[in-house]
């Protein structure tokens, strides 16, 4: 394990997070470089299910970049909005998580396969929810780190482990940043 490598996917990452909670399209630059980075941190590290949700985040990176630049309503640009259907996103987290813990689990030689799984799929959903800017995708995020922190510790992964930690706390703050500027904004289309 290149432990240079983790330090520089963890900066980036950090700038990544930081950027997202501004609503700064540069997030999703920053974040391409950390995801690129991760790739190869987690097979060294045989975090298959990380290594392969690092690898669809690099086409994510491209989505939310474009979703954020060009996805806007007739008013310009994307803005914070709530969540559709909170049970649909949470049973297709539990189903896929139990899926692809499973396939990990019997079918690679995964260190956490269930775990794993279920930072892989809750990634997933919340980075969809993210370039569509849902409020509620930060809570997602918040389960996510609590969960990568015990694994990413466990795997001695440790420049790694205290980046969600900061992830964490910045995805508290994040939700309230977010729901703030939604707030603020619904004050507003109300008095135009």
């Amino acid at each position: 394990m290149d432990t240079t490598l983790e330090i520089l996917g963890a900066i980036f990452g950090f700038l990544a997070v930081y950027f997202t909670i501004r609503q700064n399209i540069w997030c999703w630059f920053f974040g391409l470089i950390q995801v690129i980075i991760y790739c190869f941190v987690f097979y060294t590290s045989k975090l298959y299910s990380d290594m392969i949700l690092h690898i669809i985040y690099i086409v994510l990176q491209v989505f939310g970049w474009y979703s954020w630049k060009y996805g806007g309503s007739d008013k310009g640009t994307l803005r914070v909005n709530l969540i559709t259907n909170s049970t649909f996103w949470i049973g297709l987290t539990v189903v896929l998580t139990l899926l692809v813990g499973y396939i990990m689990q019997t079918r690679t030689d995964a260190a956490c396969p269930y775990l794993d799984a279920f930072i892989m799929v809750a990634s997933l959903v919340a980075q969809y929810l993210m370039i569509k800017k849902v409020l509620e995708s930060w809570l997602f995020w918040i389960a996510v780190d609590v969960v990568a922190i015990g694994v990413y510790g466990y795997k001695a992964l440790y420049f790694t482990t205290v980046l969600y930690v900061l992830f964490l706390i910045m995805a508290i703050v994040g939700y309230f940043e977010w729901k703030k500027a939604h707030t603020e904004e619904f004050i507003y289309d109300r008095q135009t």
